[in-house]
């Protein structure tokens, strides 16, 4: 499973260093940026959309029609639709989920963005959101956007993944790091 993954993310990642290389040629990055979000609503709310990329029952024909018809209804640019009737013309709509996640992290990179996983016990308040974003702004030199999430079994404290790096200061991971010390001493 693993090297179909890796299979539909180099697909997903040449069509989407295509889009990236004439929408920032336009100068038109901003625009793509919301349009990806547009996108990833979409599948993420529409099992239907899901079905008709995923699904071999729908011919080329059909997939692209449908594609061109919801890139028209959400008023995507012409690079991007025209990129969506491509990848169904040639049966790669399934690695759209990809393509959206890798042009996203293009856009990123091009504007010096980087997105921070983090993980409370508690949902964090618009204030301690912009004291933790200005810290990891400081400590990584960009732009930090935040993903927030709650996970109430860490018991206190967060899990920051920023890049390659985790911080876990969680009240969980303490309790588990002094249950070990108490196992080697016993």
């Amino acid at each position: 499973m693993a090297n179909t993954a890796s299979i539909s993310a180099n697909i997903a990642g040449r069509y989407a260093q295509a889009v990236f290389d004439l929408v920032k040629e336009q100068g038109g990055l901003d625009q793509l940026a919301a349009q990806l979000d547009d996108l990833r609503t979409a599948l993420s709310g529409s099992a239907d959309l899901r079905t008709l990329i995923t699904s071999p029952l729908y011919s080329r024909e059909q997939q692209e029609t449908a594609i061109a018809a919801i890139a028209a209804k959400m008023g995507l640019s012409a690079t991007l639709s025209n990129t969506l009737r491509l990848m169904a013309q040639n049966r790669r709509l399934f690695t759209l989920p990809q393509l959206v996640a890798r042009l996203g992290e293009l856009i990123a990179e091009a504007r010096g963005e980087v997105t921070a996983e983090v993980v409370s016990a508690a949902a964090l308040s618009a204030e301690q959101q912009k004291r933790l974003t200005e810290t990891l702004a400081a400590k990584s030199g960009k732009t930090v956007k935040l993903n927030t999430s709650v996970d109430e079994s860490l018991i206190g404290g967060m899990i920051v993944k920023l890049g390659s790096q985790m911080i876990d200061s969680s009240i969980r991971s303490k309790l588990a790091s002094l249950q070990n010390a108490m196992k080697e001493v016993g």
